[in-house]
């Protein structure tokens, strides 16, 4: 849009010169704000030279700039706003120019409003032009109302049908219509709406009656006005003066308030002194908590501020109204303080009343605890003392009736007075006069019920005690002072090979004694006698066997023991340096110390005092296949389960397997028998238990002997060859090999269950894969299976240098042409 549209332009002559004017006029504003305004394109040659432009354009112009208009009827149709009531100048005026513009209408289409003449506010009735307002002026009622729809959806008339309105009638609740246009009342002034009154006219109470009166509203509005004036009334002698009062219970209540306000505020603050000239006048306040006070109760202000806000006061004596204020202060401070003091007095009075109750609950409880302390006493005195006559002293049954009832009845002051002391002045020369005639080892049981009373009375299971000290538990003190040096005499004339009544009673004994009471028996007397048995011992001349009278110690004493194993180990090596192994007799003094001694010492024991004389005994064995003499071979495998499997193997490989396997090949080289050979190989190999048998060494040497055979027979050594020799010896060595695969196989099998058994819930595994896998980690083997390679179906490992596979927990190794199987420690071995 151009510069001249959208600020218009006009044209005068004034003395010759051409003046445009660039005001905004009323009619630049309606035509930017009326939406259905007809939009103006420039042309090439408009856009090109701008006002300098030819008009001979058809196109709709600015009537400023002489263009004419096509009237646009599709304009909505608005109402002519009543505007603002004029002066009789400016109607007259206004008069005049509509007379001119009326003559120029009938000539020419009305231009719009002069420049100077224009009214300064846009009214809405002008946004639809001249022709708008002809319209306006023109409309009929009753005719042609809704033929604007011919246009349209038709929506209007279709919303009018539903609320009830019928074609040809009018509108309106009954129908009625409107006769009149709606009217305008024009206001007396510029004021805002409202401010002259009520603005409905005749019209509008005829078709909306009210009840209220114009007389009622106009009060009512006034009244409303009034809130709004500092005073309505206009003179403050007409204002009738406004009372307050208190009651005492308000201001003690008040009072309380301040009074809580002004002691939180307390401390150096609260003596400050405050000038506050934030009101019309400057106020001294002596505390910040006068400050908070302030406004403390807005509804209230002093009299004397009312009374200077009044306009025209003619009562006004301030130094009355001050001493009237001062005689009210003064008054309420008095009953303040009045209620204060009578408060106070009413905090004293329940205050000694809570303390009377105190003192006489107080005075109860002492009053039972004197009563109680009685009683006790009363008790107390009933054991013997000094003065009791010999034959009156109560029993130990009767004193320890006292004490039970003393620890039920009266347990605060048992605990309290530390009564569990009597019982050294008491009880102690009761007990010692009753134990004075006993003997332990004739009569365990005597007097053990009695000690048993006196610990469940006596002894305080919270204290602890470790030795004899000052602050012993009575109970620990009865048995130290008491019982142990009974004990002590006993112990002394004890002989320690009759053990059975010393070890018996010490037993009985034992769960009524302290820990630290049954150490002193067992360390401070029993152990020294033993030790000095033990010393004066001699396995050569002694008939009584050591271990009878040490070994039933071992319950009680334990590791206590430890410091008589080696003189008794010393001792009993001297007696063997002439012992030969035929004597069964050190072998049963000897057996029942293997479990007592550590293994690391019994078996040294063995390796210095036993083997030696054992492979003596092998040396010298003749191994004879028509005469053999078995006695010493007997002899050294009576040993067996005294010696343990390595030592008994490396025995018999130093000592009879390379004189057993050189007599057979001599036997063979010389037309043998094999009948009597297999028969002489499976006489040896039953002489063996299972668990030689299971070693490694010793099955190599079973298997050794298997091999000189089977060369002997496959060679044809000795010249003549019995008939079915070769079957025969073929047969017993695949018998033997199968009995020991089946035999390691079991007893993998067996290790295998028990290591699962032991595993579950502990991480182990439970299969015979984890087994290898388990048993290679430990030996430091490499087990790993053999990426792509397979034997019937199953996977081939690598143990070692070994290649195998394992099939239903069998292990099978690859030999020279076949796959044989074997057992784990000799897989173990192979891969070593």
């Amino acid at each position: 849009m151009s510069m001249s549209h959208l600020y218009g332009r006009r044209e005068e002559e004034e003395e010759g010169v051409e003046v445009e004017s660039f005001e905004v006029t009323d009619w630049d504003l309606a035509n930017e704000f009326n939406p259905d305004r007809r939009r103006f394109r420039q042309s090439k040659e408009q856009a090109t030279y701008g006002i300098w432009a030819d008009r001979d354009s058809d196109e709709d112009e600015r009537p400023s700039f002489g263009g004419k208009r096509s009237k646009d009827y599709t304009t909505p149709v608005s109402f002519v706003s009543a505007g603002l009531r004029k002066t009789a100048a400016e109607e007259k005026q206004q008069q005049q120019e509509g007379g001119s513009d009326d003559s120029d209408n009938d000539s020419s289409p009305a231009p719009p409003p002069p420049r100077a003449t224009a009214p300064k506010k846009l009214q809405m009735g002008t946004f639809g032009g001249n022709q708008s307002q002809r319209f306006a002026g023109g409309i009929q009622s009753g005719k042609g109302i809704g033929n604007w729809e011919k246009h349209t959806r038709g929506i209007g008339q279709k919303l009018l049908q539903k609320m009830g309105y019928q074609p040809g009638k009018g509108l309106g609740k009954n129908a009625q219509g409107i006769v009149n246009p709606i009217e305008a009342k024009v206001r007396k002034g510029k004021g805002a709406v409202g401010a002259y009154g009520n603005e409905r006219t005749q019209q509008s109470l005829q078709d909306f009656p009210v009840v209220d009166s114009d007389e009622e509203e106009e009060k009512e509005f006034k009244k409303e006005l009034g809130q709004w004036r500092k005073d309505p009334t206009g003179t403050a002698g007409k204002k009738k003066p406004k009372y307050s009062y208190k009651t005492a219970d308000e201001l003690k209540a008040k009072g309380k308030m301040a009074y809580r306000s002004t002691a939180a505020s307390a401390g150096e603050l609260a003596q400050v002194k405050v000038i506050d000239m934030t009101g019309r006048e400057q106020k001294v306040y002596y505390s910040y908590s006068q400050i908070s006070n302030k406004h403390s109760v807005p509804d209230e202000a002093p009299p004397s501020l009312a009374t200077h806000d009044q306009k025209g006061s003619g009562f006004a004596l301030p130094e009355l109204e001050h001493n009237l204020q001062l005689l009210i202060d003064l008054t309420e401070q008095d009953i303040l303080q009045s209620a204060r003091r009578l408060q106070h007095e009413k905090d004293v009075v329940v205050s000694l009343s809570h303390e009377s109750q105190a003192l006489q609950s107080r005075l109860d409880t002492e009053q039972d605890a004197i009563q109680r302390m009685e009683a006790v006493l009363a008790l107390v005195e009933r054991f013997p003392t000094e003065e009791t006559a010999p034959g009156e002293e109560p029993s130990l049954q009767e004193c320890a009736h006292i004490f039970e009832t003393l620890q039920t009845d009266y347990y605060e002051e048992y605990k309290t007075m530390g009564l569990g002391d009597l019982a050294v002045a008491v009880v102690h020369p009761l007990l010692k006069e009753k134990l004075s005639s006993w003997d332990p080892l004739k009569d365990s049981l005597y007097c053990l019920e009695d000690i048993g009373q006196w610990r469940a009375i006596l002894e305080f299971r919270d204290m602890h005690s470790s030795g004899p000290h000052s602050n012993m538990d009575p109970y620990h003190r009865l048995l130290w002072e008491v019982w142990i040096p009974v004990m002590r005499s006993c112990v002394s004339n004890w002989q320690p090979r009759i053990v059975g009544p010393m070890v018996d009673c010490v037993d009985l004994w034992a769960p009524l004694l302290p820990l630290w009471i049954l150490d002193q028996l067992l360390e401070q007397m029993i152990l020294p006698r033993l030790q000095r048995e033990v010393d004066n011992w001699n396995p050569l001349t002694d008939t009584v066997p050591i271990h009878s009278w040490i070994h039933p110690w071992l319950p009680l004493l334990q590791a206590r023991l430890e410091p008589l194993y080696p003189p008794i180990r010393s001792k009993l090596s001297n007696a063997l340096q002439r012992w030969h192994p035929s004597d069964a007799s050190a072998r049963l003094i000897l057996q029942p110390w293997k479990n007592v001694f550590t293994a690391g010492a019994w078996e040294a024991f063995m390796v210095k005092n036993i083997i030696p004389k054992l492979a003596l005994c092998l040396e010298e064995l003749v191994i004879n296949p028509h005469q053999q003499q078995m006695e010493p071979f007997h002899w050294v495998m009576d040993w067996e389960g005294m010696l343990s499997p390595s030592s008994l193997v490396s025995l018999l490989d130093k000592n009879f397997f390379s004189k057993w396997l050189q007599v057979l090949c001599s036997w063979l080289s010389n037309s043998p028998n094999y009948e009597e050979i297999t028969k002489w190989y499976l006489g040896w190999k039953s002489m063996f238990s299972d668990v030689l048998l299971a070693q490694p060494l010793i099955k190599e040497k079973f298997n050794e002997a298997l091999d000189i055979m089977n060369r002997a027979v496959s060679s044809g050594m000795g010249g003549y060859m019995q008939p079915g020799a070769r079957e025969n010896i073929a047969y017993l060595t695949q018998t033997e090999r199968r009995k020991d695969f089946q035999y390691e196989a079991l007893q993998e099998r067996r290790d295998a269950e028990s290591v699962a058994h032991r595993g579950i819930g502990t991480g182990v595994p439970t299969n015979f894969k984890d087994l290898i896998q388990t048993k290679a980690e430990e030996n430091n083997i490499v087990f790993m299976p053999v990426v792509g390679k397979r034997h019937e179906g199953k996977q081939l490992y690598t143990f070692g240098r070994i290649v195998i596979y394992i099939d239903r927990g069998v292990v099978f190794v690859q030999g020279e042409k076949t796959w044989v199987p074997t057992s784990l420690q000799s897989l173990i071995d192979m891969a070593k």
